[in-house]
């Protein structure tokens, strides 16, 4: 049977082909007998319901929109976004090379900086290549004019040079991802660009890009391109086209995708340009999970669960940023002292921290309220997990790696890839 789960009275679709053990809470999955765990699951529905939205802009503004594989690289899911999608953007060599092979449309490749090997490579899968510097740009052009005399005699479309730009404006917090902070070593700055043009030209330059944005909306774009335009406005209509970068928040729900269409239409009009936006965490948002298991339940003042998921291994940002990740069908709590004593206070009657299983005293995911006590080898699911994690985790103090599968729109489970011994000692040697 098909059993449904709720979260703030929302019904959620999970496996199917279950059935259910008493000796766990209600509160979580107990029928995911074929999930591994820990278990990165991708939802092919939802992942296909973002392609469709984004898919839509791209209909209705004209813009091209690539999957920035930065934030999200599950490349077995890729079949399905390439019948949307025109491409994706790449940070280095092996996301380029990942791009070309697996999805064989587009690939534009940025990098702050490139290796002469890596370049050597590069111009052989790269449509677009965008550099940091008038120097990089210098250090490769005879190269890039080499590949391209190739491609011309083959019949193959050049490869396209870009120009990473700072417009000296983002309101992205906190500052760790912020590339327009004081000091900044992410594109060219205003006063810089004009020094370059005047030593270098932009004769073979086709487009220019600027990326400021992290999970903000179309307003934040407008209120952008207002600095990119008084910057560099004198140069825009000479591009070929205009990278708009990523962190267009596109897939979320208060997402103003009419001003976004508006904004690109507009700025299309204007300058006779193309455009291209960049989303990575807009693909894979909200589409999948990180479920595991309680594995302990210590007690230090408060309940500690201890779990095989780890935020230090599993996922980074949780520390890095920080945030507390959603839990499904958990609740509210907050850490206090009372009487020199540290105390859990939450919106339901079991209040416990979750930790990881490294040694790391600082791998904790959060606090967590719930209805029932939790058991020793309860599921556990984190929400919105399938970006920026499977690309960022680790193997620290040799903890596992999180499986990786797929709920398939017919609600079967299906394991696309799991880690053991092997992989962590060859990755130290």
């Amino acid at each position: 049977m098909q059993e449904q789960i709720t979260q703030n009275s929302r019904k959620t679709k999970i496996a199917t082909n279950c059935t259910k053990k008493q000796s766990l809470t209600y509160n979580y999955p107990q029928c995911f007998k074929d999930i591994p765990s820990p278990c990165y699951v991708l939802e092919e529905e939802k992942f296909e319901n973002n392609l469709k939205l984004l898919n839509a802009v791209q209909e209705k503004s004209g813009a091209k929109i690539l999957l920035a594989l930065k934030g999200y690289a599950l490349w077995r899911s890729f079949d399905l976004a390439k019948q949307y999608l025109s491409g994706v953007t790449a940070s280095g060599i092996y996301e380029a090379r990942l791009g070309f092979e697996e999805f064989g449309k587009e690939v534009t490749t940025f990098s702050p900086s490139y290796k002469l090997e890596e370049m050597r490579e590069l111009v052989q899968i790269s449509n677009h290549i965008i550099f940091n510097s008038f120097a990089q740009w210098q250090s490769f052009k005879d190269l890039i004019e080499a590949q391209n005399v190739l491609r011309e005699r083959k019949g193959v479309a050049k490869i396209e040079v870009g120009l990473r730009v700072n417009p000296k404006y983002s309101e992205v917090t906190p500052a760790i991802y912020n590339p327009c902070i004081e000091g900044s070593r992410l594109g060219i700055p205003p006063e810089e660009f004009k020094k370059g043009v005047k030593k270098f030209g932009l004769e073979g330059i086709s487009g220019l890009h600027f990326h400021t944005h992290c999970e903000q909306n179309s307003d934040a774009l407008k209120r952008t391109l207002k600095h990119f335009e008084k910057h560099f406005g004198e140069y825009i209509s000479k591009m070929q086209w205009i990278n708009f970068g990523g962190g267009h928040h596109i897939t979320r729900k208060n997402y103003d995708v009419k001003l976004l269409i508006r904004i690109i239409k507009d700025f299309r009009k204007k300058y006779k340009t193309e455009v291209y936006l960049e989303p990575g965490e807009a693909v894979g948002w909200q589409c999948g999970f990180l479920i595991g298991s309680v594995i302990d339940i210590v007690k230090n003042g408060i309940d500690i669960a201890v779990l095989d998921v780890s935020a230090a291994a599993h996922m980074p940002d949780c520390l890095e940023m920080p945030y507390r990740p959603n839990v499904r069908n958990s609740y509210m709590a907050k850490a206090f002292v009372k009487k020199d004593r540290l105390r859990l206070k939450g919106e339901k009657s079991y209040n416990y921290r979750f930790g990881g299983p490294t040694c790391l005293a600082g791998d904790v995911i959060g606090d967590y309220s719930f209805k029932e006590a939790l058991r020793i080898g309860d599921r556990i699911i984190f929400e919105d997990m399938v970006h920026y994690t499977i690309v960022k985790n680790n193997t620290f103090n040799g903890i596992p790696l999180p499986s990786i599968g797929v709920i398939r729109k017919n609600g079967s489970f299906e394991l696309l890839k799991s880690y053991n011994y092997e992989d962590y000692k060859h990755r130290n040697s």
